[in-house]
């Protein structure tokens, strides 16, 4: 019945390409993906069990870490299926309205994380140029209304390009060069005129990550200015000390993304392997690092992990 179908209204199908080469040894290349996985699931999980739970974690620095939390889980649950199916069982076919849906959530996640960063850079700018009026200026309809303004852009943005992607004939291969479905590498399997969905592609780039970006960057200007005007060396070590944790999750979340765009829009004889190995590395090594980083950096997360697990042994005790 599926069949009959996609033959009568002539949706194509698409298809991953694994990891060229390796094919024979995907069964034993799923486990560090597993693991990685299961690590990425179950760290986000618990930052959230811990930000609802501890009283004293009931601030906007950690809302937007829960709120990151929650983003991450729902990256990783998009992205797993086709992984796993590839490495599994060999699955490499998905449909077009498959693989509209993931593409979707995968890039409105992307922006949502993206403006969660920006809201966290705000958060630290105001704690540290304006500590007095913090608890004014960042109340909890402040954090709602940022969260909820990330996910909005991040939605409406990313609503018009599955449906430039059905407008087009798909009359090649249609392979793909991920394990999922990533809008500039379906864009490029289209045959038609693909000028207004390349441009409206770069629009939102420009829209969401770069003019994120710039904000970030702004507000960290003017956090160094603050600090260096700080009297004593301990309140600046301090003070730094704060924005370490949100610096490296800016890091793991731009690199591997600028990285796996450049890929896309300059260098097309690059190695197929190298390709997979940047869009694994992008979607899946920010869900896996950043409760790491939070968990090794945060002195709070970490107070708030050992009381958990200590009240645990108690009671496994009693």
């Amino acid at each position: 019945m599926l069949a009959f179908n996609n033959t009568f209204f002539n949706w194509p199908t698409f298809s991953f390409i694994g990891i060229p080469g390796l094919e024979a040894a995907h069964i034993w290349i799923s486990i560090p993906f597993c693991i990685l996985y299961l690590i990425a699931l179950v760290g986000n999980a618990v930052l959230l069990i811990l930000v609802r739970a501890e009283k004293n974690l009931h601030e906007p620095q950690f809302y937007f870490l829960a709120m990151l939390a929650l983003t991450d889980l729902g990256l990783s649950l998009s992205t797993m299926p086709s992984v796993l199916a590839i490495f599994w069982f060999d699955v490499r076919d998905i449909g077009l309205n498959a693989c509209l849906t993931q593409m979707f959530f995968i890039h409105t996640l992307s922006s949502v994380e993206s403006g969660v960063l920006v809201a966290m850079a705000f958060d630290r700018l105001v704690a540290i140029c304006a500590p007095l009026n913090y608890t004014k200026i960042l109340t909890h309809y402040t954090v709602a209304c940022l969260s909820g303004a990330a996910l909005i852009r991040g939605a409406t943005l990313l609503a018009p390009l599955p449906f430039f992607l059905r407008t087009f004939p798909f009359c090649g291969a249609n392979i793909l060069s991920h394990s999922y479905c990533y809008y500039p590498d379906m864009l490029n399997l289209a045959c038609g005129d693909i000028t207004f969905s390349s441009a409206y592609g770069l629009v939102f780039v420009l829209c969401t990550f770069a003019v994120d970006v710039v904000f970030i960057l702004a507000s960290y200007m003017k956090i160094l200015d603050t600090i260096m005007k700080l009297e004593t060396q301990d309140r600046n070590w301090r003070s730094l000390h704060t924005c370490a944790c949100h610096l490296c999750m800016v890091l793991v979340f731009y690199l591997p993304l600028i990285s796996l765009a450049v890929l896309h829009r300059y260098t097309q004889d690059t190695s197929p392997i190298l390709y997979t190995t940047m869009s694994n590395a992008y979607l899946l090594m920010t869900p896996l690092l950043n409760p790491l980083v939070y968990s090794l950096k945060s002195q709070q997360i970490q107070a708030a992990l050992r009381k958990r697990f200590w009240v645990q042994r108690v009671i496994a005790g009693e």
